[in-house]
């Protein structure tokens, strides 16, 4: 649905933008984009099947030339770093209005960084090594699933509220947990929850 909406507001700018694709998880991006290989590619932060880190990983190795605009409902400080570390040239929250998304797909196809303010700050801050929220190697191993369910542990949520919150079964987060705890290295959600707020993940 929110894709169709997005596609709706871009065919209202048909002479700015032009809509050759969409797709609807991870495996179908890198694939449309491969064969494609659009000026920009609008990619959700949260594609399932592995994130839009995953479809950056894949494919700039192959096309530097395509640039990649994120557009996700997180502001949090490590999504916002750990997708301009692997590669996209701006990022903007589902907040945005109509004419300020065709605006940002204009900028960055034109070779501009956009950001809104306060997410530039976190950028600006990471990679001049000040105290912004650290990304880690050992975060980057979870995939974007794992990463909430591990701030949600970390916020004192318990299993069924966590499956509730992210329409999820019981078993689905533990087995999130587990995979978290294992790739951390942790034994328990209480060394869970201090890991992140070392990082201030919370």
């Amino acid at each position: 649905m929110f894709r169709t909406g997005v596609r709706a507001e871009l065919a209202q700018a048909a002479d700015s933008v032009d809509v050759v694709a969409e797709a609807a998880d991870t495996a179908e991006a890198i694939t449309v984009v491969s064969e494609l290989r659009p000026d920009v590619v609008l990619l959700d932060v949260h594609l399932p099947g592995g994130g839009g880190v995953e479809v950056l990983r894949q494919c700039l190795p192959q096309l530097p030339d395509v640039r990649f605009l994120a557009l996700s409902v997180s502001d949090a400080a490590e999504d916002v770093i750990g997708t301009i570390r692997a590669g996209a040239r701006g990022y903007v929250t589902k907040t945005i209005t109509g004419d300020d998304l065709v605006a940002a797909i204009v900028r960055v196809a034109d070779g501009d960084a956009v950001f809104s303010p306060r997410l530039a700050g976190f950028v600006l801050d990471a990679f001049a090594g000040s105290e912004a929220p650290s990304v880690d190697d050992d975060f980057d191993r979870l995939t974007q699933r794992e990463r909430e369910v591990l701030r949600l542990i970390a916020r004192g949520y318990a299993y069924k509220e966590i499956a509730k919150e992210l329409f999820i079964s019981v078993k689905t987060v533990e087995t999130h947990v587990s995979a978290v705890l294992r790739k951390l290295q942790l034994s328990n959600r209480y060394e869970l929850t201090r890991w992140a707020t070392d990082r201030r993940l919370i």
